[in-house]
C-alpha cells in the first residue's frame, strides 16, 4: 500500500508540475494555481507516507 501511496504522490508532483508550466505558458493564471494546488497535495502526501515509514523503522 505504501508503494501505491508513494507513486501516487510522485504523480500528482509531476502532473501539478507540467500544468503550472503550462499554464504560465499560457498566461492562465487559474491553470497555474491549480498546477501548484497538486504539487502541494503531493508533497503532503510523501509527507505522510515518509512519517508513517519513521515509525516503522
Amino acid at each position: 500500500m505504501a508503494a501505491d501511496e508513494k507513486a501516487q504522490a510522485k504523480t500528482e508532483q509531476t502532473k501539478g508540475k507540467v500544468k503550472e508550466t503550462l499554464g504560465r505558458a499560457l498566461g492562465n493564471e487559474r491553470m497555474e494555481a491549480e498546477g501548484r494546488a497538486e504539487q502541494s497535495k503531493g508533497d503532503l502526501r510523501q509527507a505522510k507516507e515518509n512519517t508513517k515509514d519513521a515509525f516503522r523503522h
